[in-house]
């Protein structure tokens, strides 16, 4: 979704053309497979941040557009609202100091972004959900001024034919509608981008799926919404609601929605964009001139637009992405399932920790994915969004006998999940200086049962017994977050409570 999009109507001619274009695509990506076209192996990393816009007094502030003309880099760019901006960091080679450097531009470029947003009185909180959100700031008026926002925000709206319902049961409910997709961007999430053969994609796909519980758990970061505490990490349900395209009577059908975890395990990239095509109409029937097997007669590489474009609008927790570089196609695993923040070691931490485990698992000889069942690793994912670190999950059980058992997550990941992620980032040949540094980091928020969700839980309720009104301790949680972060210790180190008196809010 990050391409140009030109807004307009679309009409019946439009859907059928790009549903043809859709199959071909299709065909096009079989053949490339087939033909063995794509990259050899780079052991390539990317790493993309959503961000929030606030104010000295925790509040969002409506003020991308003028921030962003300031910071005049290509590595940030628009989000779905006006208090979001996102950071991307260009590719790295998997190796050395790699999570070193890494953290190091991450400093550099956060640091830059929060400079320039106070020349309009704002900051960048890097953060799960920002705790002060009201109601009326997700709006449809607050959307950023793109057109592919618009357009993306008429579709869903049109498809769906009514308000959306966010109805989410946690510590406390939520039970609210929108008459747009402007929830949405609540969520500010990491991307983490993983090159891979079509060889190796589904062990990694699959492996990511099944660590996607085990991430959450450890980097739950959104236990907030609208004045409310919900989950642990509350983006994935609020994520799936506020871009539900299904009314109540679809849903009943079992019609699957356009956020999702999957169903089943996978064997090849293929078999993601044939379910993609096969499960979901079309949002943005835009076509563009090529025909992608001419190109492919011709020996060229297409660029599958209509494809890229249709995927870029389900919304998978691990999805699959199709890419071209100098020329030459490639395939990338792009792992969406951890919340922004809470620091710049806390990030780095998490990614190394995802790339170490899912290439120890994906080269496991009785892999995971062949020992739980799909269910579980979706019951997984809830249960971590839920409970986050204090969550349980079924996990294949050790030793001969097989079969599952319960497991509470701190030990799932102390005791197994990080000695095989140690063992990864040995064989991409990560510096151990490195490895042990974010692995520790890790370790340490297993040790102690602290994230960033339950340092803001922790924080709040501190504010709460302290005799302030709700607001006004979800602000100064938010403000004393914001501090805590740019000082970029991890949050397993933090202080919980506030210092001062709360002089705003």
């Amino acid at each position: 979704m990050g391409e140009k999009v030109v807004a307009g109507r679309f009409d019946l001619s439009d859907r059928q053309r790009y549903r043809d274009k859709l199959r071909r695509c299709l065909t096009g990506l079989e053949r490339l497979l087939a033909e063995k076209r794509f990259d050899r192996p780079k052991n390539l990393m990317g790493l993309e941040i959503e961000l929030n816009l606030a104010g000295a007094d925790g509040m969002p502030k409506m003020l991308n557009a003028q921030v962003l003309e300031r910071i005049a880099s290509r590595d940030f760019q628009t989000e779905l609202a006006m208090f979001n901006l996102e950071v991307n960091i260009p590719p790295h080679r998997l190796g050395g100091r790699v999570f070193d450097r890494l953290a190091e531009e991450l400093r550099t470029s956060l640091a830059y972004a929060d400079r320039k947003a106070g020349e309009v009185d704002a900051g960048i909180v890097m953060i799960g959900i920002l705790p002060t959100l009201d109601r009326d700031d997700l709006v449809s008026s607050n959307l950023s001024d793109v057109d592919r926002y618009t357009l993306l925000n008429d579709q869903i709206v049109a498809a769906r034919g009514e308000e959306f319902t966010l109805d989410i049961a946690g510590v406390e409910h939520l039970s609210c509608t929108s008459k747009s997709i402007a929830p949405e961007a609540a969520c500010t999430s990491v991307q983490l981008h993983l090159q891979v053969t079509p060889a190796r994609f589904a062990d990694v796909w699959n492996a990511a799926q099944a660590v996607a519980a085990a991430q959450i758990a450890v980097g739950a970061n959104s236990p907030f919404l609208f004045g409310r505490e919900l989950w642990r990490e509350s983006r994935p349900p609020l994520f799936q609601q506020s871009t539900d395209t299904r009314p109540p009577e679809l849903q009943a059908q079992g019609v699957r929605p356009r956020t999702w975890f999957g169903e089943r395990w996978i064997t090849s990239a293929y078999d993601l964009f044939e379910e993609n095509l096969r499960y979901y109409p079309a949002l943005l029937p835009i076509c563009d001139d090529e025909d992608p097997l001419e190109v492919l007669d011709q020996g060229g590489v297409p660029s599958l637009a209509e494809l890229v474009l249709h995927n870029g609008t389900v919304y998978r927790w691990n999805r699959p992405v199709y890419g071209i570089a100098d020329g030459v196609p490639h395939l990338r695993v792009e792992n969406r399932v951890l919340p922004a923040g809470p620091t710049v070691i806390d990030v780095v931490a998490n990614a190394a920790f995802y790339y170490g485990v899912v290439r120890a698992l994906a080269e496991e000889a009785r892999p995971v994915w062949s020992r739980l069942p799909f269910e579980a690793a979706a019951a997984n994912f809830d249960a971590a969004c839920k409970d986050g670190i204090d969550a349980r999950f079924t996990w294949p059980r050790r030793g001969r006998y097989g079969g599952t058992t319960q497991v509470d997550a701190v030990s799932l990941v102390r005791d197994e999940l990080l000695p095989l992620a140690e063992a990864g980032l040995d064989a991409w040949g990560v510096e151990p200086a490195d490895r042990d540094l974010y692995l520790g980091v890790i370790e340490e928020r297993c040790r102690r049962r602290v994230n960033g969700a339950s340092w803001q839980a922790a924080t709040f309720h501190k504010a709460l017994d302290a005799g302030h009104p709700r607001d006004a301790a979800l602000a100064a949680t938010t403000r004393r977050y914001r501090e805590l972060m740019h000082k970029g210790e991890p949050v397993h180190t933090w202080p919980v409570g506030l210092p001062e008196e709360v002089p705003l809010g």
